[in-house]
């Protein structure tokens, strides 16, 4: 297999530290050498492949940016360069690693007591355990603060009644963190598999993330102890935190997505023989190439941008938005220009790119709409919102 190269038109790489590259060529080899010979065969089983799960812990990869406990420490940068590769490979990859960071580990960070820490921290980053994010409902999903799913006081515990649906790793979980609305406003629990009245049911019939598992959270008078709720939530910003940290590691990942399609369209449009030459040699498909390449090349500079503004502590939610917004969909078209270029041969699984291209269907929409992000932008450049 031909190994990735990487794609850099504006001699971004002298912009990276050598831990950053460092970090990017190990993920990147991983990809080539471990995920990609395997995804296809996954993706069209509808499974996610699990030999991978201990591999992308070995490398350091669940909550890489967290101190302690195991955890690598990378920089922003580092980790999105990371998430990058990994959606290079498929998104339902990048998802996996994203929740496992991002919307389990950074929230027991963030908000947990000393003893949550202690006890799920190591064990999450070594992927001895898994877990998932029980936010979205059945009727709730781009507007979270109108959640049904209860908490209710009962002795030294909690009781939670309801719905999560679209949990990514739900049915892989070993614990969730879960969130629902008590008297005194939401809150954050961590439900373990095995406690009264939590089960998980797989979502079927997925055109898009097939290699990811995507289920549903049934809470039937689950019974979780106080021990398990988290003591630092401060209502739905606490869960909105979180969905800012997984859309960060998104719009990095889109970018490795665009790049995978791009790489795949320009190798086939050099050796595709079409009227005596190669289609590379026609102009519409060079138009195709050139607006491929320039916006990859807007999308790495919002990218690393960001990350630096983040590790400054100085990056903003709506920033995160734009970023998110932009690079998903220009990666989504990307990915379409590249089955254009493909022609018949772009609709069969030797290529990547309608495997891309139908897996950032569900990006676009999945952590905030693509409209809703747009709106997010809209209200702080005007100071107007517009959501209803």
């Amino acid at each position: 297999m031909r190994k990735f190269k990487g794609v850099d038109f504006y001699d971004l790489d002298p912009l990276l530290s050598d831990e950053e590259r460092m970090v990017r060529r190990t993920v990147r080899d991983f990809v080539d050498d471990r995920l990609l010979p395997v995804i296809r065969e996954a993706w069209e089983k509808g499974e996610f492949p699990k030999s991978l799960i201990p591999q992308i812990a070995e490398l350091g990869l669940f909550g890489a940016t967290l101190q302690g406990y195991g955890c690598a420490g990378m920089n922003s940068v580092a980790y999105g360069l990371c998430m990058q590769e990994l959606e290079r490979g498929d998104s339902g990859i990048r998802s996996f690693a994203s929740v496992q960071s991002g919307l389990v580990m950074y929230p027991i960070h963030a908000f947990g007591s000393d003893a949550q820490k202690d006890k799920y921290l190591p064990r999450l980053q070594s992927s001895k355990i898994i877990g998932c994010f029980g936010l979205t409902e059945p009727d709730f999903g781009s507007n979270p603060g109108g959640m049904k799913t209860r908490a209710e006081r009962k002795g030294d515990g909690w009781v939670l009644n309801g719905t999560k649906m679209w949990i990514t790793n739900a049915d892989l979980a070993d614990i969730a963190v879960v969130w629902a609305r008590a008297d005194d406003g939401i809150q954050g629990f961590i439900v373990e598999r095995g406690m009264k009245g939590f089960e998980t049911q797989e979502i079927r019939g997925k055109l898009s993330l097939r290699a990811s598992d995507t289920g549903e959270i049934l809470l039937r008078d689950c019974e979780v102890p106080e021990a398990n709720r988290l003591p630092g939530t401060q209502g739905l910003k606490s869960a909105l935190a979180c969905l800012n940290q997984a859309r960060y590691g998104i719009a990095w990942g889109a970018v490795g997505a665009a790049m995978g399609c791009y790489e795949e369209a320009l190798e086939y449009s050099k050796q595709r023989i079409q009227f005596t030459k190669p289609i590379a040699g026609y102009q519409l498909v060079q138009r195709k190439l050139v607006e491929m390449v320039t916006e990859i090349t807007k999308a790495q500079l919002l990218c690393l941008q960001l990350g630096r503004l983040k590790d400054q502590g100085k990056a903003s939610f709506v920033q995160v938005s734009m970023a998110k917004r932009n690079n998903v969909f220009h990666a989504l078209e990307i990915a379409r220009m590249a089955r254009d270029i493909l022609g018949g041969n772009g609709i069969i699984n030797e290529y990547s790119a309608m495997r891309h291209m139908c897996n950032l269907e569900t990006v676009y929409t999945y952590e905030g709409t693509h409209d809703i992000h747009t709106l997010i932008i809209g209200e702080h450049i005007t100071g107007i919102p517009a959501y209803f």
